[in-house]
């Protein structure tokens, strides 16, 4: 029983990691403000709701998706970033793939959770390609997505980061350090067709108008104007 179970898990590993090799593009983005190490404050999730209804959901105002190329898969990392993600996927009627790593007390355990090994990460197959051709969303924790101190710890064979693991360093205007004040952007990038080596790299501002006016829009760099009467905690 205990070795068809692991020959199953070993199997459901791979075929996940499969997911996200030759994009057509993957759209990154960071999880919501959140209230505490389980839950997002209400900020975060008004900036669930606005990104449902302008950039990530089905018919969104400012669509980050043709009707050509819709998302062909939503990841997350994280409880936070499931909860981000959970509104517009559901207008997709589609599932997360979620890496599920929860809370830890250790700050050193938690970032070794988030460090998995390479079979189980995405983007690292280079046999079967389901996603060829398509867009994905990777909603992520943001010291996993750009941090200088964790690229410089571990060589590229391991890497740890999105922009070490999908090359981004080879694209100009790609930053070496996702700020911690910084919820309200995009990374896009493109993959040229037959390619795991990224051609085109964007930062789109997340900008909800009048319609969500409490979510901050705040530039790239600069503080968020959050506070402690917010409820939110970096």
């Amino acid at each position: 029983m205990w070795i068809r179970l692991a020959i199953f898990a070993a199997l459901l590993a791979a075929s996940v990691t499969a997911v996200l090799a030759a994009p057509s593009r993957i759209v990154i983005l960071r999880h919501g403000e959140k209230a505490d190490d389980w839950k997002l404050c209400e900020t975060g999730r008004q900036r669930a709701q606005a990104l449902k209804y302008n950039y990530l959901g089905k018919d969104a105002a400012k669509s980050l998706f043709t009707e050509d190329a819709p998302p062909a898969y939503f990841f997350a990392i994280t409880l936070h970033t499931m909860e981000l993600a959970t509104p517009a996927v559901e207008s997709w009627g589609k599932p997360i793939i979620y890496y599920s790593v929860l809370p830890e007390a250790d700050e050193k355990k938690f970032t070794e959770a988030l460090t998995p090994g390479r079979e189980r990460r995405p983007g690292t197959s280079s046999t079967t390609r389901p996603s060829k051709g398509k867009t994905v969303v990777m909603v992520w924790e943001h010291r996993h997505i750009a941090n200088k101190a964790l690229d410089d710890k571990y060589q590229r064979e391991a890497a740890v980061t999105l922009r070490q693991l999908f090359h981004l360093d080879i694209l100009p205007g790609v930053p070496r350090e996702w700020p911690d004040d910084n919820f309200d952007y995009f990374w896009i990038v493109d993959f040229p067709e037959n390619s795991n080596v990224p051609s085109r790299f964007e930062m789109v501002k997340q900008e909800f108008g009048k319609s969500f006016p409490d979510v901050p829009a705040n530039d790239w760099g600069e503080p968020d104007g959050l506070d402690a009467g917010s409820g939110c905690v970096k």
